[in-house]
């Protein structure tokens, strides 16, 4: 038994049911025994592995759409350069040896700020960014960034921020709960708080009993958060993450542990709990922010910007295994039946902001 188990045990017998979202939070981030604060998720040794560490293309993909975000904003000096949720700061790594090279001004000009709340991860990424010419400096919050322009990425962030669900029982929608079985195991049960049922998607009334309806308040909040400053000093937002594309009831909860999924109640603290995104439901909080909101797969963003020519010159002069390596990275990023159509690509920029790719979108 997992020391967060035996911690949930004792509270949820002490103060009765915690929700699916009060179970995900602690999972994740309990100070002592959450997953992102006391484990290495990441790559072959971890529980999964993230787009940047299949392939440097992706950091150097989203480099360029970063430079495209300032260019497009008149170039603004001073302005901040951000990822949020950097994990073990490839992604930046990348995007930065590739910035250094296609305009090395926007290093030098642009403040580049890592935000991460884990002072573990923290760590990581200074010892693989501090040693160039870019300098990052590292926030614990978005609120704390300067109040300037804004270039922002986020790859795979929104999934690990806390989920609400609501059951379909007999007696109208109830919030699923986290609660004890009668082995005094951990299960799932339907508490007492309803729903309204204006935020229901449009497939909900048909669904039957059991069905799953998942809110996230707090990935809407901190898009919230994220439009308004773009929305007041300029720039743009780029988020990938697995998800869809249109609301619908759904249980997506999941658990990820060595490279396998897991029971979601069986490891907390020692298993990667995750939800998909609703993409519509960000794209909606930054149009009401008056910013465009484009949505589009991760295989059509990547192969819009480049990828298949970056993967051509990179091969043009290696030997066959090289060249093999790089058709597996590309398919794992863009092919329709891994990454490519998975995981998905939400923009937002002031009206009229014109960033590539120069694709039709949803």
């Amino acid at each position: 038994m997992t020391a967060l188990r035996q911690k949930l045990i004792r509270l949820i017998e002490a103060s009765g049911p915690i929700s699916v979202s009060e179970y995900m939070a602690a999972c994740l981030f309990d100070p002592q025994d959450g997953y992102y604060t006391s484990r290495e998720p990441f790559g072959a040794g971890g529980d999964f592995i993230t787009a940047p560490e299949i392939s440097q293309m992706f950091g150097e993909l989203l480099a360029v759409w970063a430079w495209s975000a300032w260019s497009a904003n008149g170039k603004p000096v001073p302005s901040i350069l951000a990822e949020i949720g950097p994990g073990r700061g490839t992604l930046m790594a990348d995007m930065l040896r590739t910035l250094g090279h296609l305009d090395p001004s926007f290093v030098t000009l642009t403040r580049v700020a890592m935000i991460e709340a884990s002072p573990r991860l923290t760590e990581i990424q200074r010892g693989k960014l501090e040693a160039g010419r870019a300098r990052p400096t590292w926030y614990r919050d978005i609120s704390a960034l300067p109040d300037l322009p804004l270039v922002i990425v986020g790859n795979e962030l929104f999934d690990a921020l806390p989920v609400r669900q609501f059951v379909k029982t007999p007696r109208g929608w109830r919030e699923r709960m986290v609660a004890l079985a009668n082995d005094g195991q951990l299960s799932f049960a339907a508490g007492m708080n309803g729903l309204d049922e204006a935020l229901l998607p449009a497939d909900a009334a048909d669904a039957p009993d059991g069905a799953i309806v998942e809110l996230a308040p707090a990935r809407e909040a901190l898009m919230d958060t994220i439009a308004a400053r773009i929305a007041k000093r300029g720039g743009a937002g780029i988020f990938i993450d697995y998800g869809h594309l249109q609301p619908g009831t759904g249980d997506t909860l999941q658990a990820m542990r060595a490279h396998q999924f897991d029971d979601v109640l069986a490891n907390p603290g020692e298993a990667d709990l995750t939800s998909h995104v609703d993409f519509a439901a960000l794209a909606a909080v930054a149009r009401a922010r008056g910013l465009e909101a484009r949505l589009m797969t991760q295989g059509d963003f990547l192969v819009g910007m480049g990828l298949l020519e970056r993967a051509g010159a990179l091969g043009a002069n290696c030997d066959a295994a090289t060249r093999e390596r790089l058709e597996g990275a590309v398919h794992r990023l863009a092919g329709p039946d891994a990454m490519g159509t998975l995981f998905k690509v939400l923009m937002i920029m002031p009206e009229g902001t014109a960033l590539p790719p120069d694709i039709a979108t949803d």
